[in-house]
């Protein structure tokens, strides 16, 4: 098995680090980082040590690296956010990451987004990428990896891209496969939803939370909810345990409260726009000491249409690949013995909205969560006419 040393990184897009700091614990270095955030500026300046250039469209060259990540804008990409696609403003910037490693000596190349770009536009967007990548000369892999493999109790999948003009990164990204697991009994853990959703979507999830956001339906970077068993309430998780859930140490994204004009609120975007830094970890374990691409039925991907959840491609050719969101699967901690931090009881205002528009929506919701949701907000009110 060949052992590869550590890499140099850029990270372009870097967001609060987490690619680097997942990157970093595998034994990378990171040398450079762009951001044009100032408030994710002040984290990266803080917890990496170094100048952070602002505005990527305004990079003329990289330095001399070896690895160049990105965490490209996922606006226009996401369900729940404008779903313009590909060209939209935001996404649109993961242009000029293609314009900077042209005639770099890069190896590798690193990208990560939202599995809903699979299917949005019929695959347009997903196309677009991999069409620059093979015109470009890179033999490409990608792969949706859930958060939940590595153990903490977030139900997180993003896709993850990697690409090199001179190695196979299927080595990296398809050298492993564990496979779902089977979830306990939901009436006996806590069970994290989207108290801000209702009415199109849940985002329900069995002892853990569900993906952590940069904003909301109503338009908010906030907290999820989590239901507790029994008749225990509903509750919101600290921020330092969300950064934790992230994989950051508590306080992470604190200097960011020291940037001009910076609310509590933007804490919670910076967590929920940041990449999982487990998830990078393990990419760059694999980076570090390369497997055997695990032998798999592969097909054509079709010319139109969704792309599936793992493929790989070079020279204009693109291949599925049957593997899970599953490359590994640690010990997982259980949703309500991983909170550190005191949770804060949901606020009347949020779970009478909620209601709200669950009385107008046509979703089925899991059993007896209305049910709690009322109990709830009825114990809150008592509260606070006693308070």
């Amino acid at each position: 098995m060949t052992q590869h040393g550590s890499l140099r990184v850029a990270g372009l897009f870097a967001g609060i680090g987490g690619i680097e700091l997942g990157l970093g614990h595998a034994g990378h270095h990171s040398t450079f980082l762009c951001e044009i955030n100032p408030a994710a500026q002040r984290v990266l300046e803080t917890r990496f040590g170094l100048e952070v250039a602002g505005d990527v469209r305004e990079l003329e060259e990289l330095p001399e690296v070896d690895l160049v990540s990105a965490g490209f804008p996922c606006q226009d990409l996401s369900q729940a956010g404008r779903t313009k696609g590909i060209s939209g403003s935001q996404s649109s910037l993961v242009e000029h990451v293609f314009r900077l490693v042209v005639g770099s000596g890069v190896r590798w190349l690193l990208l990560e987004n939202v599995p809903f770009m699979l299917q949005l536009e019929r695959g347009r967007a997903m196309r677009y990428l991999t069409d620059r990548l093979s015109a470009l000369g890179y033999t490409w892999a990608y792969r949706i990896v859930d958060a939940r493999s590595f153990g903490t109790p977030q139900r997180r999948q993003r896709v993850i891209l990697l690409a090199s003009r001179e190695e196979d990164p299927r080595t990296v990204l398809f050298a492993d496969e564990a496979g779902e697991p089977e979830w306990p009994d939901a009436d006996t853990v806590g069970c994290g939803f989207y108290w801000t959703e209702g009415i199109r979507g849940l985002g329900w999830a069995v002892d853990a939370v569900p993906t952590l956001k940069g904003g909301s339906s109503l338009g908010i970077p906030s907290p999820p909810a989590i239901r507790l068993p029994g008749e225990a309430g509903i509750v919101t998780p600290d921020i330092r345990d969300a950064e934790r859930l992230q994989g950051f140490d508590p306080d992470w994204t604190l200097p960011a409260l020291e940037s001009v004009g910076t609310r509590k609120g933007a804490r919670w975007k910076l967590v929920g726009n940041a990449v999982n830094v487990p998830v990078a970890k393990w990419v760059g374990e694999r980076l570090q000491t390369p497997g055997d691409a695990l032998e798999r039925i592969e097909v054509p991907v079709r010319a139109e249409g969704r792309w599936p959840n793992a493929a790989w491609g070079r020279s204009g050719e693109a291949y599925e690949v049957d593997l899970s969101p599953w490359p590994v699967r640690r010990p997982h901690q259980h949703l309500l013995e991983f909170l550190n931090f005191e949770p804060a009881a949901l606020s009347v205002r949020a779970a009478t909205g909620f209601l709200s528009r669950a009385a107008k929506s046509s979703l089925r919701f899991p059993p007896g969560l209305i049910t709690a949701i009322e109990a709830h907000l009825a114990n809150v009110e008592t509260g606070v006419r006693a308070a």
